[in-house]
């Protein structure tokens, strides 16, 4: 009898308060790339979130605690804004495992696997792609202009919605769990959200490229007693602003295609506006 009463009794469930969540996510924030290294890239970034996290649901098995910090020392990289979607939706897991469903450890390392990719992607197409472009948009605009707030609301505008977006995708993923997450990837929502961002980040780019991009022609073409202007009376009626796409095309080329370092690229442009300038052609 007695012991049919002591296994009636049940273990208290072990819940993970909106604070616990949060204070993971400061820690990721500000930890994240603490010590980014080539053998485990953001591992032990994801160990110092979680810590807390793992502390409180295996307080009372040193052994599971251990082998949590353990499991998630494994290869883990991914971009850290909108990636950390895939640590809110560890946190959940754990969260289950404590409290006795079946989740093994190479569960949680392959959803983090399978999923740090595709949301690396996701991340550097939102945020670098798109978000970066149309708010260098506004500082470079009001720094042309002389204004010294500029470069000031870049960064706070920058600063305030990665920060939103990254707090908001991390109790999404805490809140939706594995479920939530595949649901997502089993829709288009994903796609059509990258497909409308690139074609933005690419349609902003155009602009900066229109308004800051100079490049003109003092270039005569004589040809008996007729002159013709290089810029005005071929250039222009073939094709308004050639150069200035000209010479962008050639640093996209650059960058993307010849895998040539920035630094490398801003010294080639100098080499050719030096050497074209002193010709009077450009």
């Amino acid at each position: 009898m007695e012991q049919s009463v002591e296994n009636d009794i049940q273990k208290p469930k072990k819940e993970l308060t909106k604070r616990d969540v949060k204070k993971s996510f400061w820690r990721w924030t500000f930890f994240s790339h603490a010590n980014y290294n080539y053998e485990r890239l953001e591992a032990t970034g994801l160990v110092h979130s979680l810590s807390p996290i793992i502390k409180k649901l295996y307080a009372d098995d040193p052994e599971e605690y251990k082998n949590a910090l353990k499991r998630h020392m494994a290869f883990f990289n991914t971009e850290p804004h909108f990636g950390g979607i895939i640590c809110g939706m560890v946190i959940a897991m754990e969260e289950d495992r404590a409290n006795g469903a079946p989740i093994t450890d190479d569960a949680i390392n392959g959803i983090k696997t399978g999923l740090m990719g595709p949301f690396a992607g996701i991340g550097d197409t939102l945020w670098q792609g798109t978000l970066t472009p149309i708010l260098l948009a506004f500082g470079v605009s009001l720094g042309a202009e002389g204004n010294l707030m500029g470069p000031v609301v870049y960064g706070l505008l920058m600063f305030g919605i990665m920060f939103s977006l990254a707090y908001f995708v991390w109790m999404q993923g805490y809140k939706m769990g594995k479920a939530g997450i595949e649901k997502i990837l089993g829709s288009n929502i994903l796609q059509y959200l990258i497909t409308g961002a690139s074609a933005m980040g690419a349609i902003v780019l155009g602009a900066l490229t229109a308004n800051f991009v100079s490049v003109s022609s003092p270039f005569v073409i004589k040809v008996g007693a007729v002159k013709l202007g290089l810029q005005e009376d071929i250039l222009d009626k073939l094709f308004k602003g050639i150069l200035p796409l000209g010479i962008t095309l050639l640093t996209l080329y650059l960058l993307k295609n010849r895998k040539m370092k920035s630094t490398r690229v801003m010294l080639i442009l100098v080499v050719i506006g030096v050497i074209f300038g002193a010709l009077k052609i450009f």
